[in-house]
């Protein structure tokens, strides 16, 4: 690969019609970094995180309402007598009553229609996050953002997070791609959606006031409880790696360090009593009442600290740990430089991440000045969501459909904001490169071309897209092409096309 086409393909999302590194590929993507718009007008119509939490919030107090009162409106199931039944026959149970049937239907409805409401909010926000990366002219940024959004993964496969997934990507991740990785780490942590798919909204210290205040009302006990799922996950996932040198101990510390941490206007029960009745809906919130007083020893070191400010000083600390440095290192190099880190790669990364306290523009020309990104051979097999979003950059597609792209990525099997676990969608190629996996893509490559209508000339747009790197074969597969648009076919699903 020449230069050009690895800045257009490797760092960027794949060339658009007419887009042009220029004379100096590694100028033109520093140049991004100052182009990035952390929120481009194609995003300006998806809603708040508030507004979507104070919904999901009236959504389980009216569900909850309509299942009470069917409940209340149905006696105890009662046998049916059966005449001349055999013995030792089960009596069938009554019908339930009209009255009560009614709430369960509405109740049924009710969970349809706001199921229909939440998917629509989930597809409009997908088909955002695609227009940015078809439209955008800083792509290499726009990959930064997925990187990221990628290593601070949620999931939709939790309902609560379902509307709140787009939301988390334009409100905690895109405001500081160009900033600080601490101050993406506090943004991410403190996060509606990450604090419900973690289970940390809930979570209360055993001696919390809470707690003490609970202890001779044995029910309300029973459903407090410590959460370790988010301090685990940001040691693990987010900051210092797996196997880097802290406890079971460190993780229970760290998760005591994290009660508090809530949500405003969200849940139901005691915790939602004492946790958000200050702020707007969707709010983080600090809720003494839920916080393990004390002080916490994690990693080795004493926090004294009192109330929310332990945790964020313990979040800082972290945000600048040698391991988080290494760790952060290391995924870069291998999404920029191939499956297996370069080393040296790392290395600079790292040094890079310390001096500078995790300024991340400063990684990032970092990367472009490594040698070892600009490899010619291919050093990475596309992800779908990769593979997609280059497809309809290089067909110039300005608008999608709202069912599109969300349909789409659920075909090549992976789909927006649902990856398996907290880790995120695996970034090597074993995970995508499958047989299957290409045929999927060569079915949707030829979905793609035909709504060219033979308008693309695939032999230039193939030129184009790979400039001075098109392979002999591929252009002679793509001129025996029957017609432009098997030729754009072809194109889309080429050697060059799946790797990059």
């Amino acid at each position: 690969m020449a230069d050009k086409s690895i800045a257009l393909n490797r760092f960027g999302l794949g060339a658009r019609p007419g887009e042009d590194p220029g004379a100096d590929p590694r100028a033109w993507l520093e140049q991004q970094l100052g182009r990035y718009a952390p929120a481009p007008p194609v995003l300006a119509s998806q809603p708040p995180s508030g507004t979507l939490v104070a919904q999901f919030a009236d959504y389980r107090e009216r569900l909850g309402q309509l299942r009470k009162a069917a409940a209340g409106a149905a006696p105890p199931p009662t046998p049916v007598a059966m005449a001349a039944a055999p013995a030792g026959a089960t009596a069938p149970m009554a019908a339930p009553p009209p009255v009560a049937q009614a709430m369960d239907d509405r109740a049924a409805t009710y969970r349809k229609q706001f199921g229909q409401q939440t998917r629509a909010v989930y597809n409009g926000a997908v088909t955002a996050r695609a227009l940015a990366a078809i439209q955008s002219p800083a792509p290499f940024a726009e990959r930064l953002v997925h990187f990221w959004a990628n290593h601070f993964a949620v999931s939709i496969d939790k309902m609560a997070v379902t509307n709140l997934a787009g939301a988390f990507e334009f409100e905690a991740i895109r405001p500081h791609v160009m900033g600080s990785f601490r101050d993406m780490l506090l943004a991410v942590e403190r996060h509606p959606a990450m604090l419900l798919f973690l289970d940390q909204a809930a979570s209360v210290g055993p001696n919390s006031p809470l707690a003490v205040r609970a202890a001779n009302r044995p029910k309300v006990r029973r459903s407090l409880g410590l959460n370790e799922n988010l301090a685990r996950e940001i040691l693990e996932l987010h900051t210092l790696g797996v196997r880097t040198g802290y406890s079971q101990a460190d993780v229970t510390e760290f998760a005591r360090a994290l009660t508090g941490w809530t949500i405003a206007g969200f849940g139901r029960g005691p915790v939602a009593k004492f946790a958000g009745g200050t702020g707007r809906p969707g709010d983080f919130v600090y809720a003494n009442a839920l916080h393990e007083p004390g002080t916490r020893t994690i990693l080795g070191k004493p926090w004294a600290q009192a109330g929310e400010a332990q945790a964020a000083a313990v979040l800082d600390h972290l945000a600048t740990h040698p391991a988080t440095a290494r760790h952060i290192a290391t995924k870069l190099a291998r999404h920029f430089a191939g499956d297996d880190p370069p080393p040296k790669l790392v290395a600079r990364l790292e040094a890079d991440f310390r001096r500078t306290g995790g300024d991340l523009p400063s990684l990032y020309r970092t990367l472009i000045a490594s040698p070892e990104c600009w490899a010619p051979a291919p050093v990475k097999f596309k992800s779908p969501w990769e593979w997609s979003i280059s497809a309809l950059r290089a067909v110039g597609t300005e608008q999608l459909q709202p069912n599109a792209v969300p349909g789409l990525m659920v075909q090549l099997g992976q789909p927006v904001w649902k990856p398996g676990s907290p880790a995120g969608w695996d970034d090597v190629t074993a995970a995508w490169a499958g047989p299957d996996a290409v045929l999927r893509r060569v079915e949707a490559a030829e979905r793609i071309a035909q709504r060219t209508r033979d308008q693309i000339d695939p032999r230039a747009r193939a030129a184009a897209l790979f400039p001075e790197a098109l392979s002999p074969a591929t252009a002679q597969a793509i001129a025996r092409a029957e017609s432009n648009s098997q030729g754009v076919a072809l194109l889309l699903v080429a050697p060059e096309f799946l790797r990059r």
